[in-house]
């Protein structure tokens, strides 16, 4: 058994590589410009989002009172016509970028530690790198990327959307994986 202590470099370094990754992914590579899409009319609708004082939150449209009303033929002339969609409304102003990035910090480094903590009771002092890697990185692509099927099956996220979503998870695994199996205790 390996002390989690001993392992705070490898939770460090894996959560700095993966936010070093994830900019490059996003500001260099750019894989994921293309999958917002500005709505048609748009400023006519947010007027009327305004008007109805829309606040922060997640909204289904058509949204039924209950599932057992949700069967209506109302409602089901409402799905039929269209549109049908889940929307996310944030706050108003700017994209707070910086805590959106110290929040995926903190959050690749929760993703390590449990990483790391799976990995010390299953393995000892001196286990090979590439037995490391296989654990850390199964856990470590289980957290980053299987997380974004969800998105697909419940909220209709486009395919290829959660195709590069879960690319982008898999890379970070890896590189969590590298890195634990590298700094591994001897």
């Amino acid at each position: 058994m390996v002390y989690l202590s001993a392992l705070w470099l490898p939770i460090l370094l894996s959560a700095v590589l993966v936010f070093i990754a994830s900019s490059i992914i996003h500001m260099v590579l750019q894989i994921h410009k293309n999958e917002y899409k500005k709505l048609p009319g748009e400023e006519n609708l947010l007027e009327a989002m305004r008007k109805e004082g829309l606040a922060r939150g997640e909204y289904m449209f058509p949204c039924a009172p209950s599932f057992k009303e949700s069967g209506s033929p109302e409602m089901q002339e409402k799905y039929k016509r269209g549109p049908c969609g889940i929307m996310t409304v944030l706050p108003s102003g700017a994209p707070a970028m910086v805590k959106g990035l110290v929040l995926w910090f903190f959050y690749s480094v929760v993703i390590s530690v449990f990483v790391a903590y799976i990995a010390s009771r299953t393995l000892s002092a001196g286990t090979p790198y590439l037995s490391v890697f296989r654990i850390t990185g199964a856990v470590a692509v289980l957290a980053y990327a299987v997380s974004y099927l969800p998105d697909y099956i419940w909220r209709g996220k486009p395919l290829g959307a959660t195709f590069w979503h879960v690319f982008d998870g898999v890379v970070y695994g890896l590189l969590t994986a590298g890195v634990f199996g590298w700094l591994w205790p001897s």
